[in-house]
């Protein structure tokens, strides 16, 4: 079949003038709930001088799934099991959840950025051989994209900047003030929940695009 250039380029520069940039810009990771430990805390849940282990690369340079699997809870007593242990080891324990588990467990976390842990939810952790219970640490995850410093510059955004991003899965969505987070180290995907992805009939490897404002 012969395709019409023209026709093509002429349908780019309408979605551009629309608002939108063309749809596949960028790749998309599906976060499902999961765990980061500090080193004091992997040895209370697994043993003095214990290491976990890596079991498979994620997409950002550095970072890990580990073998490693617990279980956590809230004030419903009821256990969420097989929460996959993320590493390297970070300074605070963070668990990381959708809003679906929020209400198996009874639990009340903010939307934050990683690592904004202050004044978040309580959870309780259970591992092998011991319990830790976070006085805070349990957050939903806000919708961010990472970029390296020349994606960003090809974007046109900065580190810590906001988008709207249109994703064009099963059920064609928007979503609003997607946080940019831009370094040397990163790699481009845009990192989205469970409720989210499946809301949006979005797999891991869909394709979403930036908002052009």
């Amino acid at each position: 079949m012969e395709i019409n250039i023209s026709a093509v380029a002429e349908a780019v520069l309408k979605a551009l003038e629309n608002g939108s940039s063309t749809e596949g810009d960028i790749p998309v990771g599906i976060s499902n709930r999961h765990i980061h430990l500090s080193k004091e805390h992997v040895e209370v849940l697994f043993g003095k001088g214990y290491d976990l282990t890596p079991f498979k690369d994620l997409s950002q340079p550095g970072q890990y799934a580990c073998k490693e699997q617990l279980t956590i809870v809230g004030p419903s007593l009821r256990p969420i099991e097989k929460v996959r242990v993320l590493g390297p080891v970070r300074p605070a324990s963070q668990v990381e959840i959708s809003r679906t588990d929020a209400y198996v467990l009874k639990v009340k976390p903010p939307v934050r950025e990683s690592g904004k842990i202050s004044g978040s939810a309580p959870i309780t952790i259970i591992g092998p051989k011991g319990t830790v219970t976070l006085n805070e640490g349990c957050i939903i995850a806000n919708r961010h994209i990472h970029m390296s410093i020349e994606e960003g510059e090809r974007f046109g955004v900065k580190d810590n900047e906001y988008v709207d991003v249109d994703a064009f899965g099963e059920r064609r969505t928007r979503f609003f003030d997607v946080q940019v987070r831009v370094h040397k180290d990163f790699r481009l995907e845009m990192h989205l929940d469970t409720d989210d992805a499946n809301a949006a009939g979005l797999a891991n490897g869909s394709m979403v695009s930036i908002v052009k404002k």
